[in-house]
């Protein structure tokens, strides 16, 4: 059985880092791009970054592009974020995710497994 669980999430204050993990288990995902997406209050779920098999292509939305980083470690089947100077509009709860593709294409629809959630909360 596929699974994804995030952790790291938590109350920080505006201007703070935070680092999230998602360790898959049930398979190897070391062919499969990864990414992480998030859905604040009422708002729908929206793409952060996107990480390659390989690690060597990284994509970020233009919200976050900067502040946060993306990486994965394929020897322990996890992908990492790296948030820094973390604003209140990155309250949200964080899903991790993985395509089914090599490469991440650009929209959800190639998705095929998503963990259950870590929530952030950025205080000002």
């Amino acid at each position: 059985q596929v699974q994804l669980v995030e952790s790291g999430g938590g109350l920080v204050q505006a201007g703070d880092s935070l680092r999230l993990s998602c360790a898959a288990s049930g398979r190897t995902f070391s062919s499969y791009a990864m990414g992480w997406f998030r859905q604040a209050p009422g708002k729908e779920r929206e793409f952060v970054a996107a990480i390659s098999w390989s690690g060597g292509i990284t994509t970020y939305a233009d919200s976050v592009k900067g502040r946060f980083t993306i990486s994965r470690d394929n020897a322990k089947n996890t992908v990492y974020l790296q948030m820094n100077s973390l604003k209140p509009e990155d309250t949200a709860v964080y899903y991790c995710a993985v395509d089914r593709n090599p490469y991440y294409g650009g929209s959800d629809y190639s998705i095929d497994y998503w963990g259950k959630g870590t929530l952030v909360t950025v205080s000002s």
